[in-house]
């Protein structure tokens, strides 16, 4: 099965897309987090097509982080094929992912952590307690009760992996603005 954008060929432009429009060197972790924002791309397709790119020198390593991990960006043949070749996804698949990338992005280096608590009520509900901070400052807290498990966790998981996008939403729903969800 390929991923939602197609096969490994589109996978390959869909990330030098988002690399080189983002425009700084990024780490392995990062690229694969902002690849994976809107489920266009399944996790085994990004691996295969990374290490292809990375072999055909269409990525390149051009730094390392405070950490000592390698930080990769797009050489200039993988300019040259992500030009020639764009066309192959929809150009409103590409403008949201890259605005998807881009608040992702923002959220990390604004020093966002998060923490998130499932706890069994006495009537066999759960009870989801989220909470977003910023600097240690608190910028969103909600608790919800839900009928399972499952559900608690599901959303706890959603909360995780894609904080920037409950936080917008939540705020566009409580503000009375919900044309988010059209993007």
């Amino acid at each position: 099965m390929s991923s939602p954008v197609g096969g490994l060929r589109n996978v390959k432009i869909f990330v030098l897309y988002l690399m080189e429009n983002i425009g700084y060197p990024l780490d392995y972790l990062t690229i694969n987090d902002i690849v994976m924002q809107n489920d266009y791309v399944m996790y085994l397709d990004f691996a295969q097509a990374f290490t292809e790119m990375s072999d055909a020198a269409l990525v390149e390593v051009c730094g390392k982080d405070a950490l000592g991990n390698d930080l990769y960006c797009v050489s200039e043949k993988g300019r040259c094929v992500a030009e020639e070749l764009q066309s192959d996804i929809l150009p409103a698949i590409l403008k949201h992912s890259m605005r998807c990338a881009l608040r992702y992005l923002d959220f990390r280096k604004r020093g966002v952590s998060l923490d998130s608590d499932v706890q069994k009520t006495g009537n066999g509900k759960y009870r989801v307690h989220l909470v977003m901070r910023e600097k240690e400052e608190v910028i969103f807290e909600t608790a919800l009760l839900v009928d399972s498990a499952y559900r608690a966790q599901e959303i706890t998981r959603h909360f995780r992996d894609m904080p920037e996008v409950v936080y917008k939403g939540t705020m566009a729903i409580l503000s009375g603005d919900a044309s988010y969800l059209d993007q």
